[in-house]
């Protein structure tokens, strides 16, 4: 009888600790402008396929693949947004400013906010502002604010939150238990991954010629 051998543990912890990361890695990426956004939606991506499949397929787990896939997805989404609100609360340069016009562009997928932002020391700057970097609701026109500014000047500047309120707490709890939760199904896949079903048994020739 052949010894049963012990769980992939190496394996599967190899996985677990790559694919969150280049998911989460994939969103960051999608963050920044210069056509970068498809570069990260090609990382995340292509990972997310190929953590599919080798759940899926080489480890023999579908259902765990089902939750790969959707915790595998929805990480960058998460994930790229919260490291950018993360990085513009910590390292962002603060810049005084005042808001000159907010604009909402309503289109079909619903509201767009735009906001006109010229900083009032230095030269000036104007920066035109999405609501990717939080122009909502919250911004008036000649309102007087603190924009957060990347220092290595490659992210657009990020505006502040409602008095009271944050979006980092809430998005950065989000990407953590979506970043645990694909971490543990592949570590659960691959320790209980099921190996190639055997071979059936050659018939016993001899046995059938003595009968």
């Amino acid at each position: 009888m052949t010894p049963r051998t012990g769980p992939p543990l190496a394996d599967s912890l190899k996985w677990a600790l790559l694919v969150p990361p280049l998911l989460a890695f994939g969103g960051w990426v999608a963050q920044y402008p210069y056509g970068l956004i498809v570069v990260g939606v090609i990382i995340a991506v292509v990972t997310a396929f190929v953590a599919i499949a080798v759940v899926g397929s080489s480890w023999q787990r579908p259902g765990a693949a089902v939750l790969v896939a959707v915790t595998g997805f929805a990480l960058p989404i998460f994930a790229g947004p919260a490291l950018y609100i993360v990085y513009m609360e910590t390292l962002g340069e603060s810049a005084p400013a005042v808001v000159t016009k907010v604009e909402n562009r309503d289109a079909r997928r619903g509201a767009d906010w735009f906001c006109t932002v010229v900083e009032t020391t230095g030269d000036h700057t104007v920066h035109k502002i999405s609501q990717q970097e939080n122009c909502f609701g919250q911004i008036k026109p000649l309102q007087k604010i603190t924009l957060r500014k990347d220092p290595l000047g490659l992210l657009d500047p990020r505006l502040p939150d409602r008095p009271g309120e944050s979006d980092t707490l809430l998005s950065v709890l989000l990407s953590a238990a979506l970043f645990a939760a694909n971490a543990a199904t592949f570590l659960y896949a691959g320790l209980r991954r099921r190996g190639k079903a055997p071979s059936p048994a050659a018939p016993d020739l001899t046995s059938q010629v003595k009968s």
